[in-house]
């Protein structure tokens, strides 16, 4: 038998291994369909023997006591789940919800994903240029929280020129970036915005006075309190599509339950107290408002800045990343079994996690860690998200410095050993040369790849390019041409890294070397 056939035969079993992987694996990915049932689209029938079609319902479970998870079958609970669960049952319409983050609510109602939203959502005139809004069901209002030592905050004017926590999209969100001199950080949910006070990296926490008072009480918060009294008077509202016909069925259904005593009773077990007189129209949308239209030249000038910014973050991260792919690429050729070992469980350990989990603890849970062991501690965003950036890098980019210095053909090993170089010498000038030009074409895809990762950065409030277009989104509700021109944006930056890279790569091409001359 030749060799061609052996390699035939060898890669004939590798394909039979792949198929019968790829079969196995579609077979349990069919059992958990069989096991979970496709949720029903928008307005569709949930079963045969279901009279009515079911309310597909988006919120976002993480905006306790209004919606949240919880239980031991970590089911949607709260005041807002409970009541348009109420709302569908006198109308007979089951209800099934979608989880989103806050922002993507009304997004995904313009593209038609949902029925209606409910979270918490405060009816404001720029949002009714959107979406309409049912009557209100809630009234809330904005309130202040800060650490227990600051007595300097208490108005709205003590906030001029302070560092605040907001999530994205809301009404305080929007109320803050009109405070003179305030450095503003959005978080995706109010529990993360929470958690920089907690640690102490803002000096305010602005949101709905309810969920703060909440949040405080169920969680058993210490260190922390209510700052003054209520900043503004706002009333909740359910979001539906423009003319949408569900509206006036669920504004009955909230007239109903209002007329019957039901939203008290279910007013009183959320919150302990009877519920304020509702009215039957928000406020906000009695005002003449003009319509918030899409700045192209201001969209453009966030973009940049965010592109700089993500521009930034990648040089830094994938420049040390390098420096310490390097040192354990080093320890995992050339070390004892300890340091092997030990590097080894490095790499398994930040290419085994994600990312994302990588920034939270090291943002929010080392800084939690600590703190409450009595050790005062925070990090900067950015020192947080070049510190997971570069170890993941790092992580990834020592097997493959690892491979590209051993792919070198142990004669130049040999070669320069005979010309007496010392082992600093051998690797400089004749491995790491020809191993940098094998694995430069993965270099530059694991720096493409961190361009595109530094949107992971937007979840610790760090604002890079993908955070630049959520807050315009968060404003102007028009996401497809957002995300559109931060979609162009990444493009452009990745394809002039390619680019150069190629460049890079066709000036160390020995071969071209040899031809000049």
């Amino acid at each position: 038998m030749t060799s061609i056939d052996l390699m035939r035969g060898q890669w004939r079993r590798l394909w039979c291994r792949l198929l019968a992987l790829a079969a196995i694996s579609l077979v349990l990915a069919l059992g958990v369909v069989g096991l979970h049932p496709a949720a029903a689209g928008p307005g569709e029938e949930t079963g045969a023997a279901t009279a009515k079609p079911a309310w597909t319902v988006g919120t976002d479970p993480t905006y306790a006591p209004f919606q949240m998870k919880a239980g031991a079958r970590d089911e949607l609970q709260g005041f807002d789940i409970d009541l348009i669960k109420a709302i569908g049952a006198n109308s007979g319409h089951p209800v099934r919800f979608v989880s989103l983050p806050f922002d993507g609510l009304i997004p995904a109602l313009q593209a038609g994903s949902v029925d209606m939203v409910i979270s918490a959502m405060t009816i404001t005139a720029e949002r009714a240029q959107a979406v309409d809004f049912s009557r209100p069901y809630f009234v809330a209002g904005l309130g202040i929280l800060v650490r227990e030592g600051n007595t300097s905050i208490n108005t709205l004017k003590d906030l001029e020129g302070r560092t605040i926590a907001v999530q994205i999209g809301t009404t305080g969100a929007k109320a803050m970036a009109e405070v003179p001199g305030a450095r503003i950080t959005n978080f995706d949910a109010a529990p993360l915005a929470l958690q920089e006070l907690i640690n102490g990296n803002v000096e305010a926490y602005v949101n709905d006075l309810p969920a703060s008072l909440y949040a405080i009480q169920s969680a058993g918060l210490r260190g922390l309190r209510i700052a003054g009294t209520p900043l503004t008077n706002e009333v909740y509202g359910i979001a539906f599509p423009r003319n949408s016909p569900l509206r006036e069925t669920v504004n009955q259904g909230i007239a109903r339950m209002l007329a019957d005593g039901s939203y008290a009773r279910l007013y009183q077990r959320w919150f302990g107290k009877s519920p304020p007189e509702l009215p039957e129209q928000a406020p906000a949308l009695a005002e003449a408002h003009q319509e918030a239209a899409l700045n192209p030249a201001q969209l453009f000038r966030n973009l940049m800045r965010g592109a700089g910014v993500t521009l930034s973050l990648t040089l830094v991260s994938f420049s040390f990343g390098l420096i310490g792919a390097g040192l354990v690429a080093y320890g995992l050729m050339g070390g004892g079994p300890v340091l092997r070992g030990l590097c080894r469980v490095y790499v398994d350990l930040f290419r085994g996690t994600p990312m994302l989990v990588q920034l939270f603890m090291i943002y929010f849970g080392l800084p939690a860690l600590l703190n409450g062991l009595g050790l005062p501690f925070n990090l900067d965003r950015f020192v947080a998200a070049v510190i997971a950036l570069s170890l993941n890098v790092a992580a990834y980019l020592s097997e493959t410095l690892r491979a590209g210095i051993e792919s070198i053909d142990r004669g130049q090993w040999e070669a320069a050993d005979a010309l007496a170089m010392n082992p600093i010498a051998r690797m400089r000038f004749v491995v790491l040369p020809q191993a940098l030009r094998r694995v430069l074409p993965p270099l530059a895809n694991e720096f493409i790849t961190l361009i595109k990762d530094t949107s992971l950065a937007a979840v610790i409030g760090f604002d890079e390019l993908f955070r630049e277009g959520q807050l315009v989104v968060a404003t102007t509700y028009r996401a497809f041409e957002v995300y559109l021109a931060v979609a162009l944006v990444y493009l452009v930056m990745t394809s002039v890294t390619s680019w150069l890279f190629k460049r890079l790569e066709h000036r160390l091409n020995p071969q071209r070397h040899a031809m000049a001359t």
